[in-house]
């Protein structure tokens, strides 16, 4: 079976239809250029995406800084428009919802930022900033938003009198839990985890992620989780998908992708993935090069500049991306 990126969408499986389908999803930034700023060119942030995720399932998007990730997050939701593909939720596409459509759907669409801290206002009370969705989403009465409100507060680990708190009173670990509260407030069926841990300390990391998962128990949430860790990653998702220069190369099962990784790209960030055993070294593969600059990525495989196994067809055509076993998908040239 073999399908291209512009028109794969993976197989509902055993498990039922999915949540969330997205379609060859495409995101170009225009950038002005040369000395009068007279030409115009584009960042290729996102070049056709496809993946699905199913109604409480985690999907892991893994890869380098300025790969996608969250360009990718944010297009689902439509907190940046994207240039063309679709985004299908629960049937409906995102993309071509006007006003009223969109804010029923941002009712089941929700997002965990990165930087708990610039995501709340400074100069709102985390009352306010908890409640504000329930306000936009039409209940008025402040009774009915603060027992809402301390309710999901509590859920997260934090307790009524932080009602009256500011944002600068409360650790990083406090704030994304406000993060979390403010999120669920909805009764969302899908959430994207923006990098939910990465600027906090390990200690406070795992209790998030503890909590996450209690949360997706609890409410039968779905989770896009964007991160760069992959020891986070391979614990925390049931499928991952890797990223590179807009494009994913590898899409499989947890354990699949982490015991028999296929796309060259995919192996070398395995191999940096530490040992928790002074006494076993792993062989890291060590990529030469920098990653080209998605203004003008390079012709074929985009890949093939830093590649180990690149051949003469990786810089001429861009692989396929297929199904090399099942519900494993890859573009690469190497592999058959």
């Amino acid at each position: 079976m073999k399908q291209t990126q512009a028109n794969t969408s993976h197989p509902a499986g055993e498990n039922g239809p999915n949540l969330l389908e997205v379609k060859n999803l495409v995101k170009y930034f225009p950038v002005r250029s040369g000395l009068k700023k007279s030409s115009q060119v584009y960042v290729k942030a996102v070049d056709g995406v496809s993946f699905n995720i199913k109604p409480g399932e985690t999907l892991g998007l893994v890869g380098e800084s300025g790969c996608g990730k969250t360009t990718v997050g944010r297009s689902i939701l439509r907190l940046i428009s994207a240039t063309s593909g679709e985004v299908l939720f629960n049937g409906q596409d995102v993309l071509k919802a006007n006003a009223r459509e969109l804010k029923n759907l941002r009712r089941n669409m929700q997002i965990i930022f990165q930087d708990p801290y610039s995501s709340l206002d400074p100069r709102l009370q985390i009352a306010e900033s908890v409640g504000l969705p329930l306000y936009v989403h039409g209940m008025k009465n402040p009774k009915e938003r603060q027992e809402i409100v301390v309710s999901m507060l509590e859920k997260v680990g934090l307790a009524s009198y932080h009602l009256k708190h500011y944002p600068h009173e409360f650790s990083g670990g406090q704030l994304q839990r406000v993060g979390i509260a403010r999120a669920l407030t909805l009764n969302p069926k899908f959430i994207v985890c923006d990098e939910p841990v990465s600027a906090l300390d390990v200690s406070i990391e795992s209790q998030i992620l503890n909590l996450l998962s209690d949360l997706q128990d609890e409410f039968s949430l779905a989770y896009l989780f964007i991160a760069h860790n992959l020891s986070v990653v391979k614990h925390f998702s049931d499928r991952v998908a890797v990223m590179y220069l807009g494009k994913v190369v590898e899409l499989a099962d947890r354990d699949e992708i982490y015991q028999n990784h296929l796309h060259p790209y995919t192996q070398a960030l395995m191999s940096a993935i530490p040992i928790p055993n002074p006494r076993l070294k792993r062989q890291r593969i060590i990529l030469s090069g920098d990653v080209p600059s998605p203004l003008n990525p390079p012709s074929g495989c985009r890949f093939h500049t830093r590649c180990p196994l690149t051949k003469e067809i990786c810089s001429q055509q861009e692989p396929e991306y297929k199904e090399a076993s099942a519900d494993h998908w890859v573009a690469c040239w190497n592999v058959s």
